[in-house]
């Protein structure tokens, strides 16, 4: 059979709201809240933290629906950035993508996923170390634990099934989803109707604002807590952020098949709106339950931060880690299927443009970019064995929300200079709400360059490496239209 020229219209609005809820919720919420407890020092913060992103991201993602409508087509954010700023902007974004955003998202996820299979089978964990450690230089040494193989035997294993078709990366998106939403209410509920210790409700709620940093003495274990000014505690929710925003990423990714789903201009606005608001109650849902059954001090130094670990032990006893092992695998693999699904449509449309690879922008006889997810497969295979996908993931924080500013800053630049596009949905609250997301965005970004400049200009570094690589795949188009 002959490769397909286009993709087929086949999703619905349930499939991309579950496409979004899938890659949003991966094994970050299970984690991330010690870090931001750490951070903040109270249950007002910890929450306020969570709702603070939450607000963030639904800002952005009814922002997007005016976009998605404008441009319903493979690629997403990549083709607003090109249609809003020109080719290079959206060349940067596709490019970042490709060096970590997705790519690193995916490595991590599926490492994650072979970390918590390793409570269940020691031989597959990270525990199992297989090579090293190999020292490279006086700074730098690397090792490979048996973790590492399973996330890449993940990666290559969601990759083949989803270069058969869009359906079958759809039914593991759809089971996949529906387990793990199905598992975290399970573990919401049973956190509030079996565990009925009220001090540690009522203590943690006992001065729910008085911000303050709580650290542990490695030798003694001994738990210090420091106050925090406005200002200090401006930078810390700051930071925080940092985690829960990865924590509740990727919710644009329905953005990047809208050439697979029907009605687009309509569909993918929904998605998005549906999708980021139920990630969002259950996000602040899961930290509730963490406060009724963990004192703030358990939740900041949980062990290796495993917090949703440490409730399910006080839940369900002995049993709680098996049961909090499954629900991760169940959450990172369904989460690495919408992250590997949606990211080669991206790396298929700059082909398109001829800014990448001619391969990656063609389909395949079942419809979907197969070259683009197997070069996708490769490079996060990659980074699964380098070990360093942790750091890059941190390093784009900030690299992402300025990506994210520049597109929805692109609803104000197209109703200017584009005004006869038809727009079947406005950006709700236009301009307030777009502007209110850039404002709150910009504002984490500044912080992040004076507080964690470990978070930004690596990111940026990154970024700006892409720029001689879109001057040779610019060039090589010259050349070739010359011919």
């Amino acid at each position: 059979m002959e490769n397909q020229s286009s993709f087929r219209r086949s999703l619905t609005l349930l499939d991309g709201a579950l496409l979004v809820i899938g890659s949003m919720i991966g094994s970050g919420i299970f984690i991330v809240s010690a870090d931001v407890a750490r951070s903040v020092g109270s249950a007002g913060w910890l929450i306020a933290t969570w709702v603070i992103t939450g607000i963030i991201t639904l800002t952005a993602a009814l922002s997007y629906g005016e976009l998605s409508g404008m441009y319903p087509k493979a690629g997403g954010q990549y083709v607003y950035l090109r249609e809003a700023f020109g080719k290079m902007f959206g060349f940067l974004y596709g490019w970042a993508f490709l060096a970590v955003i997705q790519t690193g998202t995916i490595a991590a996820v599926g490492v994650g996923f072979g970390k918590f299979l390793g409570y269940l089978v020691p031989a597959l964990g990270e525990e199992n170390v297989l090579l090293g450690p190999v020292q490279v230089t006086d700074t730098f040494s690397f090792s490979i634990h048996a973790a590492q193989l399973v996330g890449i035997a993940i990666i290559v294993l969601l990759t083949l099934i989803n270069t058969s078709g869009v359906k079958s990366g759809k039914w593991i998106q759809f089971f996949f989803t529906f387990a793990k939403v199905a598992a975290m209410a399970g573990l919401i509920i049973f956190g509030f109707t079996t565990f009925s210790d009220g001090a540690i409700w009522q203590g943690n709620w006992s001065g729910p604002w008085l911000a303050q940093e709580i650290s542990v003495d490695k030798l003694s274990g001994a738990i210090s807590k420091v106050g925090l000014d406005t200002q200090a505690l401006v930078a810390a929710v700051c930071v925080a952020m940092v985690g829960t925003i990865f924590s509740s990423d990727a919710w644009n990714n329905v953005t990047f098949i809208a050439g697979e789903i029907k009605k687009p201009e309509r569909n993918i606005g929904l998605s998005l709106f549906i999708g980021t608001l139920v990630v969002t109650c259950i996000y602040v849902a899961m930290n509730l339950m963490y406060l009724n059954v963990l004192s703030i001090s358990e939740i900041a130094h949980a062990e290796k931060d495993r917090v949703a670990l440490a409730a399910a032990l006080k839940i369900f006893g002995s049993s709680g880690t098996k049961i909090i092992a499954i629900m991760i695998m169940v959450s990172t693999f369904g989460c690495n299927n919408g992250l590997i699904l949606s990211g080669a449509r991206v790396y298929y449309t700059m082909a398109k443009d001829n800014l990448f690879f001619k391969k990656a922008g063609v389909l395949n006889k079942n419809g979907v970019p197969g070259w683009a997810l197997w070069i996708q497969c490769a490079w996060a295979s990659i980074l699964c064995l380098s070990g360093q996908y942790g750091n890059l993931l941190d390093f784009i924080v900030f690299t992402a929300l300025l990506f994210y500013i520049l597109t929805i800053a692109g609803i104000f630049k197209l109703r200017r200079t584009q005004p006869g596009i038809p727009r079947p949905y406005k950006a709700f609250g236009y301009p307030v709400i777009p502007a209110l997301y850039i404002i709150m965005a910009a504002f984490i970004c500044i912080v992040l360059l004076y507080a964690k400049p470990i978070y930004t200009w690596p990111g940026l570094v990154i970024v700006i490496l892409g720029i001689p690589v879109y001057y040779y795949f610019l060039k090589k188009e010259s050349s070739v239209t010359n011919e």
